[in-house]
This record gives C-alpha cells, structure tokens and sequence, in this order.
C-alpha cells in the first residue's frame, strides 16, 4: 500500500533497489533433458499409471485373505502385491482394482495353499520387498507381462502350472 510522502519511514523499512539477476539463454543438450517422446521401459523403469497408491490401499483390506506360510510377512506381501497390480493396471493405462491384486497374489498363490516349491520361490522374492527399492524392482520385473494379462481366475487356476506362469 503507498505511503503518503509527509509520514516518516526509518531507513530499515525503505524499499531497496535491486538488481536484475543475469540469466543464461536455455541450451539444448543438457544431461537430463529427454529429446524423445516416449517413457522409457524396461528393467528398474517402473511402469507410470495413475493413483496406484491406492493398490496399497486394497492390499491391505485383503489381508484377512491371504494363505501365509511359516516367515513370511503380510506386510511385505501386501506391498508386493500392490506393486505388481500397479504394473498390472498401467498395462490397461487405468488406476489399480481388486481384480489386479486378485491376479497378483493368484499367480504368487496367496490366495490358497500353494505348492512347496512356489512358497521357497516366493520367498526369496517377497523377503524385505517392503523395505528395499531393489528387492521391489526386481519382484515386479520378475513377473511377465502374459501373467500380468490373466483374469483372476485364470491366475487362482495356474498354481498346477505356476513356473510357466512365472517363468521360473
């Protein structure tokens, strides 16, 4: 607000001159500049999709479903499972559901007993996935995109044949 010119102001309070700061033109070619425009893919990129945070969110209400062996942690499923219906929502280029949990914990066979073999496979995929970005990129990349395409009953139906599900 202006101030009339006849009501003193103290030398604190009156406005500075300031400076024009120099800035330098833009220029192409710095490091992290994306010349292309294509998301990338592939190993440790992730796959973007909106809200997926909320697949936390149903992953947690489903916990009173899971099937757990002896060491394994609901925590660690659940947020394994929520990353792997992330990626299985992207695909569709829609927010997660139910049905991509239902798929994500089928394959893995969280949702009825599974064979002996599946449970020592899971295991050492889930272990800690909870605590370490490492271990949660390489869970997700660890399943194929054919088994991301399975309805949840067809994921609930494949623990006969999870290795070819899961390529192991």
């Amino acid at each position: 607000m202006a101030q009339p010119s006849f009501v003193p102001i103290t030398e604190a309070d009156q406005v500075r001159p300031t400076t024009a700061q120099p800035h330098p033109t833009w220029v192409e070619g710095r490091p992290s500049e994306e010349r292309r425009p294509t998301v990338r893919t592939g190993a440790g990129f992730g796959s973007p999709g909106p809200d997926q945070g909320f697949a936390i969110k149903l992953a947690h209400q489903m916990k009173g479903r899971l099937v757990l062996e002896a060491g394994e942690d609901a925590h660690d499923v659940e947020i394994g499972a929520a990353l792997v219906a992330s990626r299985r929502a992207s695909h569709f280029g829609r927010a997660p559901a139910v049905y991509d949990l239902e798929v994500a914990l089928g394959i893995f066979g969280y949702l009825a007993p599974a064979p002996p073999e599946l449970v020592a496979y899971r295991g050492s995929l889930f272990q800690a996935v909870g605590h370490s970005w490492e271990a949660q990129r390489a869970l997700v990349d660890s399943v194929p995109s054919s088994a991301l395409l399975l309805s949840p009953e067809q994921a609930a139906a494949s623990l006969d044949d999870w290795r070819a599900v899961l390529g192991a």
